[in-house]
């Protein structure tokens, strides 16, 4: 069975393999979607493809939509090449249920797969023209939150800077390339969008929303904060009239709305692949491309997903909420991006990481059979957490927390490691941990309440010595501040903690990575002494967990 617009005519081979195909034509909504797109889609990876594309699929099988989504990669060419083209686009998407089991089923929602190559004519004006037809009504992104970053002029709007170092970062040089080069040479993914948007104003200047799917705080106001700024910079240089700017400065006819994007999307696992081709699925097996991303004609993922979006679209909207998402206000998006990421998810999610690379864990549903370690994820969100919890009232808080720690966390079928939730842990502790800390000091709580989360920050910082639990050496996983933090780390050797004096206190004390200083609060003394503890040798950092968790 091949993943092809050919290969899925074979019907019956498909369903008796227990893999369900659409009902709908899907040549057809491809071609209606190349003739007058309504939605196009910048980042073309794995959480696009099983996500978003599977809520247009939903939306297709029900006749709610007429044509798929427009697909563009502006980063890995090699995508489009390997993953889109060789297989008419189709996804396999194969849900990963708690239970054992796996639902499948192509996906015929991604219509076109265009890379947007300013120094390619073809791939430029098919781009120009998705942008020029009046009919499209949304771009959405997801392209990470390092896809937005422009710094620091972008900080004059109330963003929150993109760090380096644990500093502010002068421009990018590519973003300083596409603000010299101008609206026809560019290259980074806001350069492009700001390009494109500059093609529609010329061509009737028709409304738009522009839709941030990352999974990051105040995702509207960061992208639209990069897109002004590119186009600021372009007005400077005479690339741009006033009137571009004061167009999509307009929310009237350039929205940004906000939203919360939720679900677990890990790498293409071997164990799924091994399933597909012994179901008979050929030419199935993840490639990694000349840019190192790994990717399959496969998406795995979890079963439960979250997107909730703000309701303000100029230019109309697919019908989004017969495919499960929440379409509210911005307030209820923040509020519900600020429970799970300060909350009910992602502290969780890093107190294990950094936790598990240290105790020789490669599985975060492994994890969760660690019985110390359920009790520290566990006070971490239903007894430290949920006591400053913000509601958004759409979702119950403890009931996203019971659904983590009782099915997301423990499901042995999600091939999700503590390694890659510990990448870049410097740039999340601020939000996931930083903003328990200002809740609890603005509601006068005592911050000696939050052993967990103190656990947690000591942990982290235990962890980029790294050496295991176990006395040996642990490869630490990316993050931009890995080498000063570590320079700030020197002397201290694990198993004499007599080498310690004093060295994790300035970073303790830096608001630039926790949002305040915690020797000022008053936390520092016991992350420390936490700190010091889980350096007594080999077995000492479960030593220390058991005896702060009881």
């Amino acid at each position: 069975m091949k993943l092809t617009l050919e290969g899925i005519k074979d019907r019956a081979a498909w369903q008796n393999a227990g893999i369900k195909l659409p009902d709908y034509d899907v040549q057809a909504v491809s071609e209606k979607a190349k003739k007058h797109p309504v939605w196009a889609h910048f980042g073309a990876g794995n959480i696009f493809r099983i996500f978003v594309g599977g809520m247009a699929d939903a939306m297709l099988e029900k006749g709610a939509m007429d044509r798929g989504i427009t697909c563009v990669e502006t980063f890995d060419f090699d995508v489009v090449d390997q993953i889109y083209t060789p297989y008419d686009n189709l996804v396999l998407a194969v849900t990963l249920n708690a239970d054992a089991t796996t639902d499948k089923r192509v996906l015929g929602s991604l219509s076109e797969a265009i890379k947007a190559q300013s120094n390619v004519p073809e791939n430029w004006n098919r781009l120009k023209a998705v942008f020029a037809d009046p009919g499209l009504q949304m771009i959405s992104f997801t392209i990470t939150e390092k896809g937005y970053g422009v710094n620091p002029a972008d900080l004059e709007r109330g963003l929150t800077p993109v760090l380096a170092m644990g500093k502010v970062a002068a421009l990018i040089p590519f973003v300083q390339a596409d603000i010299d080069n101008g609206p026809e040479k560019t290259t980074g993914a806001m350069a492009i969008v700001c390009a494109m948007l500059l093609h529609r104003f010329e061509n009737g200047k028709a409304p738009l929303a522009v839709v941030s799917m990352d999974n990051c705080s105040h995702n509207g106001e960061k992208l639209r904060g990069a897109v002004l700024t590119m186009a600021e910079e372009w007005l400077k240089k005479g690339f741009v009239p006033q009137a571009f700017v004061d167009y999509i400065s307009d929310e009237t006819q350039v929205a940004f709305p906000w939203t919360m994007i939720d679900k677990i999307t890990p790498r293409p696992a071997d164990s799924v692949c091994a399933e597909l081709e012994k179901l008979g699925c050929e030419a199935i097996a993840p490639v990694i491309t000349s840019k190192r991303t790994y990717i399959a004609p496969f998406v795995n993922a979890e079963k439960p997903q979250y997107l909730v979006v703000e309701d303000r679209f100029p230019n109309g909207r697919p019908p989004l909420e017969q495919a499960g998402v929440y379409m509210t206000d911005r307030e209820t998006v923040n509020k519900t991006e600020r429970m799970k990421v300060t909350t009910c998810l992602n502290p969780l999610h890093t107190a294990l990481a950094v936790y598990g690379c240290m105790l020789g864990y490669t599985l975060i549903c492994d994890e969760m059979k660690d019985a110390t370690l359920v009790k520290l994820v566990k006070r971490l969100g239903y007894v430290e957490g949920l006591p400053v919890v913000v509601d958004p009232g759409i979702l119950s808080p403890k009931a996203f927390i019971d659904e983590v720690v009782e099915q997301r966390l423990p499901n042995p079928f999600m091939p999700d490691s503590p390694q890659r939730i510990a990448t870049d842990t410097s740039q999340k502790v601020g939000i996931r941990f930083g903003e328990t800390i200002k809740s609890y000091v603005e509601k006068g709580k005592d911050l000696h309440e939050m052993t967990a989360l103190s656990l947690a920050i000591a942990g982290w910082l235990r962890y980029l010595l790294g050496v295991g639990d176990d006395g040996k050496a642990i490869e630490i996983s990316a993050d931009p501040m890995k080498d000063e933090l570590q320079a700030q780390l020197a002397g201290i050797e694990v198993g004499r903690p007599e080498s310690y004096n004093g060295q994790i206190r300035p970073i303790l004390a830096n608001a630039n990575i926790f949002g305040s200083d915690l020797c000022a609060l008053g936390m520092a003394d016991r992350i420390e002494e936490m700190f010091v503890s889980e350096l007594a040798g080999e077995g000492a950092v479960r030593r220390t967990l058991e005896a702060y968790l009881g």
